[in-house]
C-alpha cells in the first residue's frame, strides 16, 4: 500500500435486499489531497460515506485508514438502528465499528443536512466535540483532577473559532447564524475532534454563489493551514473543479471514471451520466 495513503476503499459493495447501492467501489485518498466524489442523485455517494464512517458494514470489501483495516464485510452481522436523524434512520452492523469509534480513529464527517446542537452556542458546539478526546474518567472527575484538561480544551476551542473566523459569533446560538456560517460551524465542529481525514457531504448544498465562493476558500484554508486530508461529496461543479486534486465519479453505484478535474470534465461517460444521453448528442 502507498505509504502516503490515508484512505483506501477496496472492492466495497453495499447491498440492501435486491438493491445494490454501491457496486465494487475502489477509492484512494492520499495525505494532503482534496478528493471529490461526484455523481447524479441516487448514485450511492452518501452510502459510500456511511460505509467509511461505520454507519453500514459493507456487504463486501474493506476500508483501510492509514494502512490499517478498520472496516470489512460482516454479512452475518445483524443491522440494527443506531440513531434517528432529522431525515433518515441510520443503521449499523451489530459487530461493525460504530461511528464514534471511527471518529476516535481520526475520521470526522459532516452531513447533507446540517446537524448542529441547536440549543447550544457556537462555542459549546465546538467544546462538546473536543470532549471526544477527553482522557479523564469518572474517578478523576470526582476528585476534580480534570480541571487542567478542561481548561486546555476550552482554549483549543477558542483558538479554533479564532482561526476559522467564527470568534465574533462564539456566544450566539448555532441556529441563529446565517446558513453559510452554520455550514462553516459544522465543519469546525468536525475539526474539533482532531481528525486527520475530513469527510464533507455536500458542504455547498443550499448556498448562494457568494457563500459558495467563501466556502471554497474556507476548505482550501483547512487543507493548507491544518494539513488536513479532505474527501468530499459535492454537486456544485465549480467548487469541485476549482479545489479538487482528483475526482471519482459514481453512477448507479458503479465507479465510471477517476482522474484530474480536466480529465473528468472531458470524459464522455461522465458527460453522459450527467446529461442523460450520448456525449456526442
Amino acid at each position: 500500500m502507498n505509504n502516503n495513503n490515508v484512505l483506501k476503499v477496496e472492492n466495497v459493495t453495499m447491498q440492501f435486499g435486491g438493491v445494490i447501492a454501491v457496486d465494487n467501489m475502489n477509492i484512494e485518498v492520499n495525505k494532503g489531497e482534496i478528493v471529490s466524489l461526484i455523481g447524479p442523485n441516487g448514485a450511492g455517494k452518501t452510502t459510500a460515506f456511511n460505509v467509511i464512517t461505520g454507519v453500514y458494514a459493507p456487504t463486501n470489501g474493506a476500508v483501510y485508514f492509514n494502512g490499517e483495516k478498520i472496516i470489512e464485510n460482516h454479512p452475518q452481522g445483524k443491522m440494527k438502528k443506531l440513531y434517528q436523524g432529522e431525515n433518515a434512520l441510520m443503521y449499523h452492523s451489530s459487530i461493525a465499528p460504530t461511528p464514534d469509534k471511527i471518529t476516535k480513529l481520526g475520521i470526522a464527517r459532516t452531513f447533507q443536512n446540517i446537524r448542529l446542537f441547536k440549543s447550544q452556542t457556537v462555542f459549546d458546539n465546538i467544546l462538546i466535540a473536543k470532549h471526544l478526546r477527553r482522557t479523564s474518567n469518572l474517578f478523576t472527575a470526582t476528585f476534580h483532577l480534570n480541571g487542567k484538561e478542561e481548561a486546555r480544551m476550552r482554549k483549543e476551542a477558542e483558538d479554533l473559532l479564532r482561526i476559522l473566523g467564527l470568534e465574533d459569533v462564539r456566544n450566539e446560538m448555532a441556529t441563529s447564524l446565517p446558513y453559510g456560517k452554520q455550514r462553516r460551524l459544522e465543519i469546525a465542529r468536525a475539526m474539533a475532534t482532531e481528525p486527520s481525514l475530513l469527510l464533507l457531504d455536500e458542504p455547498a448544498a443550499g448556498m448562494n454563489p457568494q457563500e459558495t465562493d467563501e466556502l471554497t476558500a474556507f476548505i482550501g484554508r483547512i487543507r493548507d493551514e491544518f494539513g488536513m486530508t479532505i474527501f468530499m461529496i459535492e454537486h456544485h461543479m465549480d467548487l469541485v473543479m476549482e479545489i479538487s486534486d482528483r475526482i471519482y465519479v459514481l453512477d448507479f453505484g458503479k465507479p465510471i471514471a477517476a482522474g484530474t478535474p480536466e480529465e473528468i470534465q472531458n470524459n464522455p461517460r461522465v458527460i453522459e451520466a450527467y446529461l442523460g444521453g450520448a456525449a456526442d448528442e
